[in-house]
């Protein structure tokens, strides 16, 4: 780590506990910063890396690199392409403002097929793959492509082009489809159904509260009546899928219990007992000794159907917190707490998939929640398991060849986000390195460069309220989660290198212009007024 170069003076200013300096806590924040600009750089390695292998008349990335030469909606558009999108907005704004706009562009001129939603384009005959069109793929892709790329660009960048497909796709998606029933086709996990009304519910919660329009509202409501308010709850089914492909369903019954409790409450009551029933069968049924899921169980005996643990515990337990936030049910916060305390002694390079892609769906699981209920252990935890998913990455920066790789650079974006608190630099480079760590209801950054660097350093907003209007911050999957955010009309003292300036939310959020000499640590610190 490179030598504080910071005065003494300044320092036990800015620091101090009994009077004397607290240069652990710049330490941290300087260890930080190396993390996140690993995250960072690996990321922009990993768009590079695939950019290189994209079809050269059309531009778009094909679903692998093992033959399967095309572009389809549910994987190379959901997995791949959305954080290709999201690494450049922070690494590389010539790539962000022009490739992947290109791309966008592209895919829908390409692959619109009902309406705006997307079939799967050949790559070699540069046609769409099916005739006549197969419209469960395209419903199937469709609910994908939204909720796993779409809604994720959306909710950290705000309102984009990419937020346009989105509701462009959303709206032709319900001529065809309201409440899934009968999905054709060969799926990972043989769960397409579930997945697809799973998929449906957290992008119509979520898009109801950020248009405001009450159609999107009315067919999530739609949905939720059929599982919740039938014959039909999976609490008293004789399967229930936890691991990913199936696990979204979960958690999207519970965001439409999120919305209906502000929204309609009257529903939110109806709902209450049904969805708790489900939630405890799960609890009672589905962990392991230590709280992880198990990959398939049935819920009506109690039988364990698939033994294998679930590297996406977090996104089913995401569901659990949220309910947890409105009827302050215990035991769905507990469920949290008993898997963070054995995360460390039992789950250290745990073999999840066998992949790449379980280590990023595990890291994030532990990271949302965390987000949340601070625990060092999980904390460790995270700092151990990120080592062995960054391993997996190739020299020429692709991870696995396959779509999947996308969930690489999600991952490690949003570790670099809480390893700088939310903070970002533009231009980006990688011998530029920031990192923060909490601060007396605050933040204290430390800076550093390795040549001389000129920019601004921009700073998070309540990003749930501003892109998404949400009643609350409910835990999300996929979601980029706020660290230290800054509420635009409110005034903040700013501290560079000891000097104590004012600043509004509005000019934090829009970037404080900074200059950074190489060899030399820029200590900032910014606590509301």
């Amino acid at each position: 780590m490179r030598r504080i170069t910071l005065a003494i003076a300044a320092l036990s200013m800015l620091l101090s506990c009994n009077g004397r300096p607290d240069t652990a806590l710049l330490e941290k924040a300087g260890h930080n910063a190396e993390q996140a600009n690993e995250a960072f750089a690996r990321s922009q390695k990993f768009v590079e890396g695939w950019l290189s292998v994209s079809d050269e008349q059309t531009g778009l990335i094909p679903r692998n690199l093992r033959g399967d030469f095309y572009w389809n909606a549910q994987d190379a558009a959901a997995d791949n392409y959305p954080f290709m999108v999201i690494t450049t907005f922070f690494t590389d704004k010539d790539l962000y403002n022009g490739r992947m706009l290109e791309m966008l562009e592209t895919e829908t001129r390409l692959t619109s097929c009902l309406g705006a939603c997307p079939a799967t384009y050949d790559l070699r005959n540069h046609e769409l793959q099916d005739n006549p069109v197969d419209t469960s793929n395209v419903i199937f892709g469709s609910a994908e492509y939204m909720k796993d790329g779409l809604m994720p660009i959306t909710e950290i960048l705000g309102k984009t082009p990419w937020t346009a497909r989105m509701i462009s796709i959303l709206d032709d998606l319900h001529k065809l489809v309201t409440v899934a029933k009968d999905i054709r086709g060969e799926y990972y996990g043989n769960s397409q159904v579930i997945e697809v009304n799973g998929d449906l519910l957290q992008v119509l919660s979520r898009v109801y509260w950020m248009t405001g329009e009450e159609k999107y509202l009315d067919w999530a409501i739609e949905i939720g009546d059929y599982y919740l308010l039938g014959d039909k709850n999976p609490a008293d089914s004789d399967r229930i899928r936890l691991r990913d492909h199936g696990c979204e369903f979960i958690l999207g019954l519970c965001e439409l219990y999120a919305a209906v409790n502000t929204a309609r409450p009257e529903k939110k009551a109806q709902y209450q007992k049904p969805l708790h029933h489900l939630l405890d069968q799960v609890l009672a049924t589905g962990r392991n000794e230590h709280g992880l899921f198990y990959d398939e169980i049935n819920p009506a005996t109690g039988e364990v159907l698939k033994e294998h643990l679930a590297d996406t515990w977090g996104y089913t337990l995401d569901g659990y917190y949220t309910v947890y936030c409105i009827d302050g049910t215990e035991e769905y916060k507990d469920a949290i707490y008993k898997i963070f305390g054995n995360l460390n002694q039992f789950y250290r390079n745990h073999d999840w998939e066998g992949n790449m892609d379980g280590y990023a769906d595990a890291i994030e699981s532990a990271l949302n929640l965390y987000n949340r209920e601070r625990s060092e252990e999980a904390a460790s935890w995270i700092d151990s398991e990120i080592k062995v998913m960054f391993s997996f990455q190739q020299d020429n920066g692709i991870i696995q060849e396959w779509h999947g790789d996308g969930n690489f650079a999600r991952t490690a974006i949003m570790y670099a986000l809480w390893k700088t608190q939310g903070t970002h630099v533009t231009p980006w480079r990688d011998d530029v390195k920031w990192g923060a760590e909490e601060y007396k209801g605050g933040i204290l950054l430390s800076l550093t460069a390795g040549k001389d660097w000129n920019g601004k350093l921009y700073f998070d907003t309540q990003r749930h309220k501003e892109n998404l209007n949400l009643p609350f911050d409910w835990a999300r999957i996929n979601q980029f989660p706020e660290w230290f955010t800054v509420e635009r009309d409110k005034k903040y003292a700013v501290t560079v290198n000891g000097e104590t300036t004012s600043h509004s939310g509005e000019e934090l959020a829009s970037g404080l212009d900074m200059s950074i000499a190489p060899g030399e640590t820029t200590v900032i610190t910014v606590r509301k007024k």
